[in-house]
């Protein structure tokens, strides 16, 4: 992660002044091409210049006046911060700073969050929802049509928040650097980090191969490492400028987490061991104000991982005669409702709520949260 980024992210932090609000970054050329207005030094406002190799303490002591700055990194760019992410994009096609009073609403206004494997499924109803509570979301997934379709039914709500996609591959650690950087060049940090991409190829050890194995050890439980190492990085500069604030990083797991799954070990494991790196990654970073919890869902069999007709685990189990009784995927999905107090596979609103539940308090880390309807309850 270059200086900049730090940077940008501890700029955004000292800008608020109460409520969240969002930053960007420009590079010199970038800005100097398209902001004439940029040359003149914006004179109507407060310009604070700084040093590319500002160290954290001097960012501790940098005071910024409320609410719209520019801050110029010299021979590097600005760092633009305002009241949200839809007036800086004003900013940005004006010239101007004039504010567009338009704010944030909702539980996670002013909140730049990032949720991995969000172009469907749980990812992308936690997404919807987040963004609907305020929230400037990071859709990151591999599935680029999917991902930027959903980004353009967000922005066109018009909110003061915004969405924005980020191809990204949790496996491979640099492809998750990359994300985290351009996150925060672009809304100014990360508070909320769902670590949900996930992928699940059902078999018993006769059927998994090891390369099959390695691949879901790789996304599950590796991808879950890459995000929380780059994630953490941008959050300690974060909460080093602010005291009082609290940043989370999340991961959905899974009740495959808490409890084995037959015919079905290569998920398990890798959720299993999700729980304990969320453990000891809320050991090591609740000192820095980051929160580490899991949630836990029971089975989604609205989402895609389950009712995909090629793909999907209903498929997969048939085929795979993990329930030796069934003869078709009704049958399958008869046969786990029937598992769940509840009577039903859970949902995304489910999730959502287990999600704010542990955003909201400052008090529990290390928790594997279960919304399973009653199937798996803690001992």
């Amino acid at each position: 992660m270059n200086q900049i980024t730090h940077i940008t992210a501890a700029i955004r932090m000292k800008a608020c002044h109460g409520a969240m609000v969002a930053a960007r970054f420009l590079e010199s050329s970038e800005v100097d091409s398209k902001n004439s207005a940029i040359k003149a030094g914006w004179p109507s406002i407060h310009v604070t210049e700084i040093e590319p190799d500002i160290t954290t303490e001097e960012l501790k002591a940098l005071k910024l006046p409320d609410p719209c700055n520019l801050v110029a990194v010299k021979h590097e760019g600005y760092i633009i911060t305002a009241s949200s992410a839809s007036n800086i994009e004003e900013i940005q096609k004006t010239n101007t700073f004039k504010e567009n009073h338009q704010f944030p609403v909702g539980r996670m206004k002013g909140k730049t969050a990032i949720i991995t494997g969000a172009a469907q499924g749980f990812g992308q109803g936690i997404a919807e929802s987040f963004f609907e509570e305020g929230a400037n979301v990071v859709i990151a997934d591999l599935n680029e049509e999917k991902g930027q379709r959903l980004v353009k039914e967000l922005n066109d709500t018009q909110r003061a928040n915004r969405a924005l996609f980020i191809k990204c591959n949790v496996a491979e650690a640099p492809s998750v650097e990359y994300m985290v950087e351009k996150t925060v060049l672009h809304f100014g940090g990360i508070d909320t980090f769902i670590s949900n991409a996930g992928i699940l190829m059902a078999g018993g050890l006769d059927e998994m191969e090891p390369d099959i194995f390695e691949r879901m050890t790789k996304v599950n439980y590796n991808g879950f490492f890459h995000c929380v190492k780059a994630g953490s990085a941008i959050m300690k500069i974060q909460t080093a400028m602010k005291p009082d604030y609290f940043a989370d990083i999340i991961q959905i797991n899974s009740k495959s987490g808490l409890k084995g799954s037959n015919k079905n070990f290569a998920y398990a494991g890798a959720k299993f061991g999700g729980i304990g790196l969320t453990q000891s990654f809320a050991l090591e970073l609740m000192p820095h104000h980051i929160k580490v919890n899991a949630v836990c869902p029971g089975n989604f069999f609205e989402g895609p991982l389950w009712s995909d007709p090629e793909k999907g685990l209903f498929v997969q189990y048939l085929n795979a005669g993990k329930v030796p009784e069934a003869k078709s995927i009704e049958d399958i999905k008869k046969h786990y409702e029937t598992q769940v107090p509840a009577g039903r596979g859970c949902r995304v609103k489910d999730v959502v709520k287990a999600l704010f539940y542990a955003i909201d308090q400052e008090y529990e880390t290390g928790q594997a949260i279960p919304v399973t309807g009653g199937q798996n309850m803690l001992s």
